[in-house]
């Protein structure tokens, strides 16, 4: 993908990219790609997203869902990089991706 004058990003085929997601809502095996953590909105919330970021959820890096517990889907396998961790839905739903497109 590459950066346009304005700042818009589109995809070598001119196609705009998909929508940014909750790593919550990526569907299992997709690659992505994390783009943003969700803003905090409280000290919990915030001390989660410094621990995100410590273990590797930072923009740019591929993310992609290995599994999802059972029942409910709680947790969730994910591997970020090169490192896989277990996360609960809510904390996996701070992470915004953007599924890598499918050739």
């Amino acid at each position: 993908m590459t950066a346009m004058n304005d700042g818009a990003v589109v995809a070598p085929d001119g196609a705009p990219p998909a929508p940014a997601v909750g790593l919550d809502a990526l569907a299992k095996g997709v690659p992505a790609e994390v783009v943003a953590l969700q803003p905090a909105r409280d000290d919990e919330e915030r001390e989660v997203l410094l621990r995100l970021m410590e273990i590797g959820f930072l923009p740019g890096e591929p993310v992609r869902v290995l599994a999802r517990g059972f029942p409910g889907g709680d947790p969730l396998a994910v591997r970020v990089g090169q490192a896989t961790f277990a996360l609960r839905r809510p904390e996996a739903a701070l992470v915004r991706v953007r599924p890598e497109p499918t050739p």
